[in-house]
């Protein structure tokens, strides 16, 4: 090997060691979001450990103490490192000495960033179903306040039939509804404990994961170390059902904004803003953005699920690129979830314009067809009869040709004219589909009623949730007063 050769090889060590792969691998700023929970599963793992007689009492006690100057201190004091778990452990070392290195005997890192990140999720996610509860809410309410407000309905955006807003507004709190009942079944999955898994292959230590994971609020353990360590389907399973709430916002965000386009309805100045050029102009800005978060969201679970695919089981360092897509989801989806709540609880509903537009279109055509079906007309000949007045007026008087045209009759011979008279009235329209779960007052106090039951409890649930994570944390205090 020539000198320069030499010279060369010594360059290029020296350009590519340390700073750029050190960098790369660093997660400890996006870590931020999870310093407090590292501090808690620390301080249970030191008290599981001391109660095991891993460790001696008085060196809980100095880690304790440590890990309290270091929460005093914030993230922005913690020393570099790799990540949030290093730089934590790094402090208390340098604060008492090799002694700080006992607390992570019996764990891994793998363990416990995978038991960090389940104990920050539950507590975004309990925030995302407060958020769902506040959007159900304001659905209730604006259904309860117009019961008998008339409106179009559509199918392919073309007038089809009548109906009422209350209606429209509980379409949503039920699809909300199960958009809940998807992130409490996600919450129960997340809401288990890896620590104790350490690396991927357990401990050979004498420990009590049953005992960290209630110090922690959880509900039980990952059972089964390997899994505990590298699984993160818990995330996917987030992320989707957040992604199906997005989808459900984005929808009821397009309906809002179409509404507001025709004059059904105006959004209160907090949830709309004006042309920078065009002073006339109100426009929807809050929920196009709330529309677009749908997207936002599928990608995040594109993202995740593609990085996720394939990978071999145990740790991959893969995963902590995995993380970031669940921050991103469930911020966003939150958000956009109470934006969407305030635009529809200080809406206003225009039912001049509504009940304008409730019949147009002969979307009163279908209850015509359904009162000659009911006075014995087979409903396919009356779907005919009805469908040739729509091309020839679309009046009582079409309705009456076609009659002689189609059934060879005339129309007082099959319903009395009164009742189609009612029919062709959208209110009148409306009232008639009093079936279960129909847009009829009636039928929607019976929806409302049920509703509001299981809005109740899914707002007790929430309330039992917040009640254990908030016993947990005080049983927590409680036993590292007890050390420092």
């Amino acid at each position: 090997m020539t000198d320069e050769g030499t010279d060369e090889s010594v360059v290029r060590r020296d350009r590519f060691s340390g700073g750029p792969a050190r960098s790369f691998l660093s997660s400890l700023a996006a870590d931020r979001r999870i310093f407090a929970a590292d501090l808690a599963v620390d301080r249970a793992h030191v008290v599981m450990l001391a109660e095991c007689d891993v460790i001696g009492d008085d060196v809980a006690s100095e880690i304790l103490e440590a890990l309290k100057e270091i929460e005093a201190a914030g993230h922005d004091d913690l020393p570099d490192g790799e990540d949030v778990h290093e730089a934590i452990e790094t402090a208390v070392i340098e604060r008492i000495g090799p002694d700080g290195g006992k607390m992570h005997t019996a764990r891994s890192r793998n363990d416990e960033v995978a038991t960090c990140i389940r104990y920050r999720l539950r507590e975004d996610v309990r925030e995302a179903l407060e958020a769902t509860r506040g959007l159900r809410e304001a659905l209730l309410e604006v259904a309860d306040e117009n019961r008998e407000t008339i409106m179009p309905g559509y199918t392919h955006l073309q007038p089809a039939q009548p109906t009422t807003v209350a209606h429209w507004a509980l379409s949503y709190e039920a699809a909300v509804r199960r958009d809940t009942a998807r992130l409490l079944e996600a919450y129960d999955r997340i809401n288990q404990s890896p620590l104790g898994g350490a690396a991927f292959a357990g401990t050979t230590f004498e420990i009590d994961r049953e005992r960290t994971a209630e110090l922690l609020g959880f509900e039980s353990v990952v059972e089964n170390s390997m899994d505990a360590a590298s699984s993160r389907d818990f995330l996917l399973e987030t992320i989707q059902a957040l992604s199906t709430l997005a989808t459900t916002l984005s929808g009821l965000a397009e309906d809002v904004i179409i509404f507001a386009n025709r004059g059904f309805v105006s959004l209160s100045d907090d949830y709309a803003s004006t042309s920078s050029i065009m002073p006339q102009k109100k426009n929807p800005d809050t929920l196009e953005l709330v529309r677009a978060v749908a997207g936002d969201a599928a990608g995040e679970v594109q993202g995740l699920t593609t990085t996720l695919k394939g990978l071999p089981r145990a740790y991959n360092r893969d995963l902590q690129r995995a993380t970031g897509h669940a921050w991103e989801t469930v911020d966003a989806v939150t958000e956009a979830t109470e934006v969407a709540a305030g635009a529809v609880a200080t809406a206003d509903w225009n039912e001049e314009v509504l009940a304008d537009a409730a019949g147009e279109g002969f979307a009163t055509a279908t209850g015509v067809a359904d009162l000659l079906a009911a006075n014995g007309v087979p409903f396919r000949t009356a779907h005919e009869v009805v469908a040739w007045a729509a091309e020839n007026g679309a009046d009582y008087d079409a309705i009456e040709a076609a009659a002689a045209e189609i059934l060879e009759d005339d129309l007082e011979s099959c319903v009395e004219p009164a009742a189609v008279e009612a029919a062709l009235e959208p209110a009148e329209s409306v009232a008639s589909r009093n079936s279960r779960g129909g847009p009829a007052p009636a039928a929607v106090a019976t929806t409302l009623e049920s509703a509001r039951a299981d809005l109740d409890a899914d707002e007790a649930a929430l309330a039992d949730l917040a009640a254990d994570l908030e016993d947990a944390a005080e049983t927590l205090r409680s036993e590292v007063a007890g050390y420092v």
